[in-house]
């Protein structure tokens, strides 16, 4: 039997549980109207969108297959992998002297085009560590290079003519912890703080002058909301802060 003014087609013919024609000429899942004739869907992939993000994390290639220790025998470091799971970068630590000239063979030998930050860490005893980041546009990867400086003058090399956006955080990374830039264009000028500032707040002995001159406003034990039952623990001060006997308004100076 055939639709009236109309020939009779394959899938008119066909019985109702006939399976379904498929049809390249219509869009993707949709039936002609006789429902019989589909254009069938692509089979998806067995995996999850979750599972296939961490499997593509777990086998990215690091820069062009550079290895920590090919980095670091190219660089002159010793290298590793720093932490952040997917986010991992290839790591090198490399010596002061020799900062200046495995930046610029990290961008002229590796390929690694763009300067992302610089900034510096605090290691007390040890000294002030001094952290950049590199990114390869082409490898879509990132290089972490990281040098040690001593707390007794501090000094790493400027790195501005080999990357100049390097300039400003140079300065705040001077304003903050005290490292000096030898061959920094210009003056290290304060970026963020009043030409008046005294010391560098990012060192760790660093005093916190306000929590001295001025408790932190609010809540900070069990118990001071009176709603809340609990024992009170003795009052610790935060890194930085001194005794009050030692430093501030009620400092003792017999």
């Amino acid at each position: 039997m055939t639709r009236e003014g109309s020939e009779a087609t394959p899938e008119d013919s066909a019985p109702p549980d006939a399976p379904a024609v498929d049809r390249p000429d219509l869009p993707l899942g949709d039936s002609d109207p006789t429902g019989r004739a589909r254009r069938s869907t692509p089979a998806r992939s067995p995996l999850t969108r979750s599972a296939a993000a961490a499997v593509a994390a777990t086998s990215r290639p690091l820069p062009r297959g550079l290895t920590p220790e090919q980095a670091a025998d190219r660089l002159g470091g010793t290298g590793s992998v720093s932490g952040g799971g997917a986010f991992a970068r290839v790591t090198v630590d490399i010596p002061v002297d020799r900062w200046a000239g495995a930046v610029r063979a990290a961008r002229d030998d590796l390929g690694f085009d763009y300067f992302d930050w610089l900034s510096g860490v605090d290691e007390m005893d040890d000294g002030f560590r001094v952290v950049v980041h590199l990114w390869s546009t082409a490898d879509r990867a990132g290089l972490l290079l990281r040098t040690v400086t001593g707390r007794e003058a501090p000094a790493v090399p400027s790195i501005v003519d080999i990357y100049p956006g390097a300039a400003w955080p140079e300065r705040e990374t001077h304003e903050m912890f005290g490292v000096d830039f030898p061959g920094h264009p210009g003056e290290l000028s304060p970026l963020l703080l009043p030409p008046e500032f005294e010391g560098h707040p990012l060192r760790k002995e660093f005093v916190l002058a306000s929590r001295v001159a001025k408790a932190w406003p609010g809540a900070k034990e069990p118990g001071e909301h009176g709603d809340t039952p609990g024992t009170r623990r003795a009052p610790m001060r935060p890194p930085g802060v001194p005794a009050p006997g030692d430093w501030g308004p009620d400092a003792d100076l017999g």
